[in-house]
């Protein structure tokens, strides 16, 4: 009888042992988990900074953009204008030359104070 009790106990002892070893195996796996999670997180943050700044950057660029499209355009009316004005000159229309001519300026003066 005392033979088995020393081998239950013995028995009992090894797999207490075992257990501690997966516990002590279980919780390592949790830290290195967490830290990984925590690794992720820090790079889904980075991430979403990084696009915040890219969208702004780009709300910027489109900005830019339309503003210069803008310019463009009253650059084109200001030169087709200016063309109308010499071919006026040119054929002597001085009524057309006038009118084109103060044309010119009301856009011009306009472009002025929209700059400022």
């Amino acid at each position: 009888m005392k033979a088995q009790r020393t081998s239950s106990c013995l028995k009992r002892r090894k797999n207490e042992k075992k257990i501690g070893k997966r516990i002590k195996r279980i919780k390592a796996d949790m830290v290195e988990i967490s830290e990984g999670q925590k690794r992720i997180r820090e790079g889904q943050k980075e991430v979403r900074e990084r696009f915040e700044e890219i969208s702004e950057e780009a709300a910027k660029l489109k900005e830019e953009t339309n503003l210069i499209s803008q310019q463009s355009a009253a650059n084109e009316l200001k030169l087709h204008l200016m063309f109308q004005i010499i071919k006026a000159r040119a054929e002597n229309d001085c009524v057309k030359d006038a009118l084109l001519t103060r044309n010119l300026r009301v856009l011009m003066g306009k472009q002025i104070l929209t700059k400022s």
